[in-house]
């Protein structure tokens, strides 16, 4: 993995630049806002792929829509590259700093502005938390769907940069389908807003376009997601099965017999395992593959699918099945899931989250493919993964401080996202491009594809100053691929006035 070299004219004008945004806050809280002695910027050099490190060149940490303007006015002045920051918790790089970028960080974007019941939406800034929104709203029988694993950390500006998916994404939703409406900070400084607290706007889907852009169009500062009342009853089931390909076959009856579960997550044994002894959820440790389903709506609806599912899951092979009896005992069942990921950490030195997705019906086919990958290149794997919409999630151990063995791993990882390009599924699921993908975007795309999703970045970032060395594996000047369609070389929404 290679980023793009740092300029040397930007590095020499370091103590201009930090002068120059400096002078963009109070005199007498500077030091809250820029931070650029390399003790403190090293809380920045890596997101949650912290195999790759980097200083950047300076962080700032603004506050409001209006200070955001004017860094991004400055830096597109003066030709300096930005990389926008929520929490950190990307897995695929989209955050990695460079030595000659600022890093914008959205920390102190933390206020709920406004929770609206009558249109069932609430108004965040970008770096409030996910579960933050429903912890807000619980109270009062509403929920937000989107639920990565990180939501505890992770921020709703990040999860709109990488299109974040959770457990309950198969029936509620990834965050693109939550998003009601934007406000974006142009790399010129001009603010705009996108949609609102409506179901859909008219026009071009700026809005798609934006939510899974990785930082790459504009920096988002508030955000408006849809609500959704809470079911009157739920209900998980833990089924334990004697193989994979049975644990497949069962996701494959549930969803073939028109059962859309809220959600519904697959284990294998390594990962059951290392879970179990980390929270202790009261998982199966004889099962070779585990399946939680999970069930709402009216009790009627949920008493009927939960036989359902139980019929369905025996007829699979299933040699073990507990029904959650109460909501404490449901959330056991997800506490383990959701802390797959640090359970996995105690028992290897370093771990390598993929996440590619595949078509349900490949499902056990690509687990063998793994498992062969797995001794082929002498590596253990876990798998941890939404079944019910094929988003895989194999967790790769190894030991960085082995010479050669980050290689091995990366080489593992690619082939992994290259089978499930294979089989007819897609390089990622909700991680994101980032740096980890780049160099494969060619096993998906043509090279025109590419070409026209750049041309997109040159309509809203034409001197390609917002986190550049990230998603395209060939960054072309926007000259080259020709910007005819943007009016006299602007970028887009020329008629909206800053804010």
């Amino acid at each position: 993995m290679q980023l793009p070299e740092p300029d040397p004219d930007i590095l020499g004008r370091r103590d201009a630049i930090i002068a120059g945004l400096s002078a963009l806050f109070p005199h007498d809280r500077v030091s809250d806002h820029v931070i650029h002695d390399t003790a403190s910027m090293r809380v920045f050099e890596c997101d949650g792929l912290s195999a790759y490190r980097q200083l950047p060149l300076v962080v700032v940490l603004p506050e409001t829509t209006e200070q955001v303007s004017k860094v991004l006015e400055f830096c597109h002045r003066g030709g300096v590259k930005v990389v926008a920051r929520g929490a950190g918790t990307s897995l695929s790089g989209g955050a990695l700093p460079l030595a000659d970028a600022v890093v914008l960080g959205l920390g102190k974007f933390n206020r709920i502005l406004d929770i609206d019941y009558a249109n069932r939406c609430v108004v965040a800034e970008a770096g409030v938390a996910n579960m933050a929104i429903t912890d807000a709203v619980a109270p009062d029988g509403f929920f937000y769907g989107p639920d990565p694993s990180s939501q505890v950390a992770c921020s709703i500006g990040g999860n709109i940069a990488e299109n974040s998916g959770g457990v309950h994404c198969l029936k509620y939703g990834l965050t693109t389908n939550n998003v009601l409406g934007v406000k974006m900070v142009l790399i010129d400084g001009r603010v705009v807003e996108i949609g609102g607290r409506h179901l859909d706007a008219g026009g071009y889907d700026l809005l798609g376009v934006i939510t899974g852009s990785e930082g790459l169009l504009g920096v988002i500062t508030e955000v408006t997601l849809r609500i959704l009342a809470s079911p009157e009853d739920v209900c998980a089931l833990l089924l334990g099965f004697p193989s994979a390909a049975a644990a497949g076959e069962c996701v494959a009856a549930i969803i073939g017999s028109g059962i859309i579960p809220a959600g519904m997550e697959m284990m294998d044994r390594p990962a059951i395992h290392a879970t179990e002894e980390f929270v202790h959820a009261g998982y199966p440790l004889d099962a070779e593959a585990l399946l939680i389903v999970e069930l709402d709506g009216p009790s009627p609806e949920v008493e009927y699918l939960v036989k359902r599912v139980q019929d369905l899951a025996q007829h699979s092979g299933a040699n073990y099945t507990r029904i959650s009896q109460n909501d404490a005992e449901r959330e056991r069942f997800w506490a383990g899931r959701k802390n797959a990921f640090p359970a996995v950490g105690r028992i290897s030195p370093d771990y390598y989250c993929m996440d590619g997705t595949i078509p349900r019906a490949r499902l056990a086919e690509v687990l063998v493919r793994i498992s062969e990958m797995s001794e082929q290149y002498g590596l253990a794997v876990a798998n941890v993964f939404h079944a019910g919409d094929g988003n895989l999630h194999p967790l790769i151990l190894y030991d960085a401080n082995v010479p050669g063995e980050l290689e091995k791993t990366e080489q593992f990882g690619s082939d992994i996202l290259r089978l499930c390009v294979e089989v007819g599924g897609v390089l990622t699921g909700e991680h994101g491009v980032g740096v980890e993908k780049r160099d494969l975007m060619g096993e998906m795309f043509t090279d025109i594809d590419l070409e026209q999703q750049q041309r997109i970045k040159c309509a809203f970032d034409p001197d390609q100053l917002l986190n550049p060395g990230k998603v395209f594996p060939v960054l072309h000047r926007c000259v080259e691929l020709g910007r005819a369609h943007v009016h006299g070389g602007k970028i887009p929404f020329p008629h909206l006035p800053r804010l």
